[in-house]
């Protein structure tokens, strides 16, 4: 889906023009990663009493397409605010514990927030963040989908573009939807210490954690440990239990060696 009515059409920058269509593609898939990659979100909204702008803090998961999932409360200023006004943004901000912040990665979501009821936005939603299972069942907790209609990534000094919505997403194969489930609970019971290697070895996150894999696509997986979350990247598209399970084993060799 492309850009919706009422919002401006793309004026590319010139370092846009100059972009080469690969390297184009590598930073959509970035933008794709950053927005998977990380457990938090900052969400503006517009108040609906007095037309303010309203930042806060959320829990963010994505769906198999890379559609953010927020679970929120009636009892909140923002879910209120999204309730009159659903067009809102989302920061998810990649440069913690950087020395220079501004030359690392972070991207801002427009996006129009639909309340959801989606067993699989659920349960992504609860593997990422467990703790969220004591409250999801309250009466005034709801799931809201972020349909994306642009992005507008900052990968470091220079790199800057915007990114239309069709970049932000990707397919969800039926097939390994479907496994999904299982592949996760394979892993995080009899594989626990791959998923280690991959935080520890691949993505030079801290050993002491409690690692475990919270959601698989066919661009990647995600893991979590603790507060922390990561994301690894598949080598070639997954789009079933078959090829999940090569890619799968390809990082744990990775990992080892």
């Amino acid at each position: 889906t492309g850009p919706r009515a009422g919002l401006a059409a793309r004026q590319p920058a010139a370092h846009d023009r100059r972009m080469g269509e690969g390297e184009a593609r590598d930073e959509d898939r970035e933008a794709r990663a950053l927005v998977r990659a990380l457990g938090t979100a900052s969400l503006a909204t517009r108040r609906a009493e007095d037309g303010w702008p309203y930042a806060s803090l959320v829990l963010a998961a994505t769906d198999p397409a890379g559609r953010p999932v927020l679970l929120l409360s009636r009892l909140a200023e923002h879910r209120r605010n999204l309730e009159a006004e659903p067009r809102c943004a989302l920061l998810f901000d990649g440069t913690a514990g950087l020395g220079e912040r501004l030359a690392g990665s972070r991207i801002t979501l427009l996006c129009r927030a639909l309340p959801v009821d989606d067993r699989v936005c659920r349960a992504r939603f609860l593997a990422r963040h467990p703790g969220a299972a004591s409250y999801v069942d309250f009466a005034d907790f709801g799931f809201f989908r972020m349909e994306p209609e642009r992005a507008h990534l900052v990968a470091g000094f220079g790199r800057i573009r915007w990114i239309e919505a069709d970049a932000l997403l990707v397919a969800a194969p039926a097939g390994l939807v479907s496994a999904e489930p299982s592949i996760l609970a394979h892993m995080n019971d009899d594989h626990k210490d791959a998923i280690r290697l991959f935080a520890t070895r691949l993505l030079g996150l801290p050993e002491t954690e409690d690692w475990r894999m919270t959601g698989i696509d066919m661009e990647g997986c995600d893991i979590a440990g603790g507060a922390r979350t990561g994301r690894l990247a598949f080598a070639r598209p997954v789009t079933d239990a078959g090829k999940a399970r090569e890619e799968l084993v390809r990082l744990t060799r990775a990992a080892r060696g």
